[in-house]
């Protein structure tokens, strides 16, 4: 399916567990470009200062899947060594997914990813509470002992539409097909597609790290 028609059905369809290997076994096969992971045609570019390795989290807070691998992704994010960083980035298929685009950015302004990322994604697929756009937003913020006028400040700011836009730019640079999905270094892509898992996306993210590592 395009990218660009983007549904929260077509998110069912990614991060889904496959029959197959077990974790454990797929480690020790041998990784196959095309199959497992991709290589970028065009380096994308990084953020993470000091030469360390970036792996870039894409996802959407709608999407069941995200929801479902966001505690994985912090537990293995725990065990990182300290030359690599991760970095989460909102999507954007369609002009809807950006109030949730932004609602990550304020958090990011505001300091409070940590404690408040997971908040949106058990108000969405617990809750039931509508976040995709901005009065539902506003509203969820307040909930959550956010300074409204300065959240919708923040919200609404030059600062948080050029983060959103540049993450637009870099998931088309990353030629990301569906969420969640993991890009590493600038150099590769990998997905539950692929994978067959989104735990064995991160033993692909994890060998990607390595290779990286090598060709500093």
């Amino acid at each position: 399916m395009d990218r660009r028609e983007f549904s929260t059905a077509a998110a069912g369809v990614l991060g889904t567990a496959a029959l197959g290997l077990p974790v454990g076994a797929f480690a020790q096969q041998r990784l196959q470009e095309g199959k497992d992971f991709r290589a970028l045609a065009k380096a994308a570019p990084v953020d993470a200062a000091g030469g360390k390795i970036e792996v870039v989290e894409f996802f959407w807070y709608s999407c069941p899947h995200c929801n479902a691998f966001e505690p994985k992704l912090v537990a293995w994010s725990k065990k990182l060594p300290p030359d690599v960083v991760l970095r989460r980035v909102p999507v954007a298929f369609r002009d809807d997914f950006l109030p949730q685009q932004r609602l990550y950015y304020v958090l990011e302004a505001m300091g409070r990813v940590d404690d408040i990322h997971p908040k949106v994604f058990h108000a969405i697929h617990n809750d039931k509470q509508p976040t995709n756009r901005e009065d539902g937003i506003l509203a969820f913020a307040e909930k959550n002992g956010l300074d409204k006028a300065k959240f919708q400040e923040l919200y609404n700011s030059f600062g948080v539409a050029s983060k959103a836009q540049r993450a637009k730019q870099l998931q088309n640079q990353y030629e990301v097909d569906g969420v969640p999905a993991l890009g590493i270094a600038g150099r590769w892509y990998t997905d539950g597609t692929m994978t067959g898992n989104m735990d064995r996306a991160l033993v692909v993210a994890d060998h990607l790290i390595a290779e990286a590592r090598k060709a500093k």
